[in-house]
């Protein structure tokens, strides 16, 4: 016969819950137990509250130094001493008064004395004037030279007369007004006073404005200026 063996079953296991939930029951088994048999009792009989104290501390007041006094009022200057009153000066005696006698003696001149006339006063040394400064002598004028158009080497020729005005006897004066430049070429050219025929005056302003002339001058140096420059008509 062949004996058969079983093994015994391992213990079961306790879980974790279960084990959590023993702890709390066993504490509160403990709990009963210690009220049951008084120990609590003594535990609250030896825990006395302790008596709190307070105080209420009001802080000291703060200390105000006391004002300082007021300076001393100054003293006032002493007063000058009252002058004393001056005895009084005794009057002086008086003196014997001379008696005029009038009747003049002997050898006494006779006469009224005039008072001197007073001395003339002195006068003060004359001071001879001092001759008043002459007056700042006025600028010299400038020297002013005329342009012309005589001169010989300028060879300006003779103006031209028109041969209408010939054939119908125009003939005059005309006076043509010329700005010369200082380079004594003519600029500009106006009649002045007319011959009374405008052919004579447009042939005596053509003329003008072909000439060469001399320039003008202001103290020496060559300026532009006007010119009046007369040209004669006459028929022959």
């Amino acid at each position: 016969m062949t004996a058969t063996y079983s093994r015994p079953a391992p213990p079961p296991r306790i879980s974790r819950n279960a084990a959590i939930a023993g702890g709390v029951v066993l504490f509160h088994v403990a709990v009963l137990w210690a009220i049951q048999s008084g120990l609590v009792q003594r535990v609250v009989e030896i825990v006395v509250p302790a008596e709190m104290i307070s105080e209420i501390i009001t802080p000291a007041a703060p200390q105000i130094p006391p004002a300082p006094p007021p300076p001393p009022a100054p003293k006032p200057p002493p007063s000058a001493p009252a002058p004393r009153p001056r005895a009084p000066t005794p009057a002086p005696a008086p003196r014997p008064v001379a008696v005029a006698d009038p009747t003049p003696a002997p050898s006494a001149p006779v006469g009224v004395t005039a008072p001197q006339p007073p001395a003339p006063p002195i006068a003060a040394p004359a001071v001879p004037d001092a001759p008043p400064p002459a007056p700042p002598a006025p600028p010299a004028p400038p020297k002013i030279d005329l342009p012309s158009s005589d001169a010989d080497y300028l060879q300006n020729p003779k103006p031209a007369y028109p041969p209408i005005s010939k054939r119908l006897g125009e003939q005059g004066k005309v006076i043509i007004r010329v700005l010369i430049g200082a380079d004594g070429l003519p600029q500009r050219a106006e009649v002045r006073t007319s011959s009374g025929f405008e052919r004579l005056d447009k042939a005596a302003t053509d003329t003008v404005m072909k000439w060469r002339y001399t320039p003008g001058k202001r103290n020496g140096v060559p300026e532009t200026m006007w010119f009046a420059v007369p040209i004669n008509f006459v028929l022959e």
